[in-house]
């Protein structure tokens, strides 16, 4: 009968650590990723989380900077109620959204089929519908200032087509200067919102789209039969994004009109701007910034739901 002999740890040249040594090492590995993790929560702590419970705190006070904050409660909300400012930023504001939303649910979707096909230099046709998104907004708003100029490159054209008699100065007329707004927002977001569609159809399947043609199925039936149901999550996701930057227009309004003519592109975002830098009312401005937030909220809340909710049903 033979018999095997074990060696000792010893023996083996390995060592058996003990129990509480092996719990200190997996403690300190666990914190390490927390170490690593700590520069950017510091940053994000010091220029996002501690402006943002400033500003929840100046909210209810009155401060305009060269004076000591005063505690007012709901003081500067109950000025906002009786703020006829406060009422023409946000029925603005809303129009944007009414003016933005179709195009930027729309038109990307159309772009987005249109890219998907397999046609020669899409690649370039891609990257041209997408600059827009990557260039800065106040180079965009120049650029569309000389566009709308009275002398601008619209009038000529207008009036080459014989659609205008006359010139028309678009941001100083009430009447358009919204509009004229809304299109330059429209037109620079529309590669980003393209790209989220792209995605989406990339998802797919070609056989569906193989079945719809053999069954005689046009472009526009399997657009309206399998795209648009496929792609409902994505839909309500740009959606969602559309209205949140529609209500969170700033840029182009500071840059092309100033809020102007007669508060006719006053925006909430501008509004505010105007209440914290121009008058020095720090404490109103962060009123309506807690009442924007609370806007940007609810349709936060809107786009899970959905998302959600399509998700599950998938």
């Amino acid at each position: 009968m033979t018999m095997t002999v074990v060696p000792a740890p010893a023996e083996t040249g390995h060592s058996v650590a003990p129990p509480g040594r092996n719990r200190r090492v997996r403690q300190h590995w666990g914190a390490t990723p927390y170490l690593f993790l700590l520069p950017a929560l510091t940053l994000l702590g010091v220029f996002f989380v501690w402006p943002a419970v400033t500003a929840v705190q100046l909210a209810f006070y009155d401060y305009r900077v060269v004076s000591p904050a005063e505690f007012v409660g709901l003081g500067n909300f109950s000025h906002m109620l009786g703020d006829d400012r406060f009422y023409t930023a946000l029925t603005n504001s809303g129009l944007f959204l009414i003016g933005m939303l179709p195009i930027l649910v729309v038109i990307p979707l159309l772009l987005a089929v249109l890219v998907n096909l397999p046609l020669r230099g899409i690649k370039v046709f891609r990257l041209v519908y997408y600059l827009p998104v990557v260039t800065s907004m106040v180079a965009v708003a120049i650029a569309w200032n000389y566009v709308y100029h009275q002398r601008g490159i619209l009038n000529w054209l207008l009036n080459t087509l014989g659609l205008l008699d006359q010139p028309v100065q678009y941001l100083l007329d009430p009447g358009w200067a919204l509009p004229a707004l809304v299109l330059v927002e429209s037109w620079k977001s529309l590669g980003y919102y393209m790209m989220i569609y792209l995605a989406g159809l990339q998802s797919v399947p070609r056989e569906l789209y193989e079945a719809a043609a053999v069954d005689g199925a046009g472009p526009w039936r399997r657009l309206s039969s399998i795209t648009v149901p496929m792609l409902r999550p994505y839909i309500a996701v740009v959606m969602v994004l559309a209205a949140l930057d529609s209500m969170q227009v700033f840029t182009s309004v500071f840059v092309m009109t100033q809020g102007g003519p007669q508060d006719g592109t006053l925006t909430l975002g501008y509004y505010i701007y105007d209440a914290a830098f121009r008058h020095f009312n720090m404490g109103y401005a962060s009123a309506m910034g807690l009442v924007l937030w609370a806007i940007l909220v609810v349709f936060s809340l809107v786009s899970y739901r959905l998302t959600r909710g399509k998700a599950a049903a998938r």
